[in-house]
């Protein structure tokens, strides 16, 4: 999903349930990391850090006592009014959100100790020039293989038939060419258990992981026999594929 995609779905979405994914109950085996946790042991008091795609906030202002000062990014205009919204709700002092591009960071050059981007686009130039030198630049993804047997039934989804590492791949070339180095990569491929047939269309509805889910006649007869064929006593199950890039300037 490019940077335009990305911003066109989140805008509408936000329109439907202004962001709160707190409603959607899963379990996860085999999780190998949390992102924020990740970005938070490389935090140091002193730091400025910015977050790409950003969305509501939630994650930047939760890790605020980490850093000196916060700036989270978005394109979406959606997510920027909830993340102003959770701000002001907040009694964090040390972030700031704007709607910004990830192709068009207007920072100054190496203003940022560390550069975050959870499940967001982003443009490896722009970070490079807006982080310092020996900065720490980190971002987790979305693998072609995430979702594999959801994808699969309905015969289309996010990155549907892309061999897997490809988008990683090209990333990590990417930052190199940008002046990155020690480009270390880690893959991870949990189990996810939806707790009920409702998670599952929440999430369906509100991600693209398959495009224009219901919109098609044949969307919830092929749901109904994913869940008869994937429901186990933990709940409905699929897999989690995300890889974490950490790479230093």
């Amino acid at each position: 999903m490019n940077e335009l995609e990305y911003k066109d779905f989140y805008d509408k979405v936000g329109k439907v349930n202004g962001w709160d994914f707190s409603k959607l109950k899963s379990t996860s085996e085999g999780v190998k990391w949390h992102f924020y946790d990740e970005v938070v042991k490389r935090c140091k008091s002193s730091d400025v850090l910015l977050d790409i795609g950003t969305g509501g906030g939630e994650n930047v202002l939760k890790i605020a006592r980490s850093a000196n000062f916060l700036v989270g990014v978005d394109i979406s205009s959606g997510m920027m009014e909830t993340a102003q919204a959770n701000l002001a709700k907040s009694n964090v002092s040390n972030v700031r959100f704007c709607q910004l591009p990830s192709d068009n960071l207007q920072f100054p050059a190496e203003f940022f100790d560390i550069v975050s981007c959870c499940h967001a686009p982003f443009n490896a130039k722009e970070i490079s020039k807006v982080l310092k030198k020996g900065g720490i630049f980190l971002t987790q993804q979305v693998s072609e293989g995430d979702k594999l047997n959801l994808k699969t039934a309905f015969g289309r989804g996010q990155s549907f038939g892309e061999k897997d590492g490809t988008l990683q791949e090209t990333y990590v070339q990417e930052l190199i060419k940008a002046g990155f180095s020690n480009v270390q990569t880690f893959d991870e491929n949990a189990l996810v258990y939806y707790e009920r047939p409702e998670d599952l269309i929440f999430l369906l509805k509100h991600t693209p992981i398959i495009p224009r889910f219901g919109e098609e006649k044949q969307d919830l007869d092929i749901l109904k026999g994913f869940i008869e064929k994937n429901n186990t006593n933990k709940g409905i199950c699929s897999n989690s594929k995300r890889y974490l890039i950490i790479a230093t300037k």
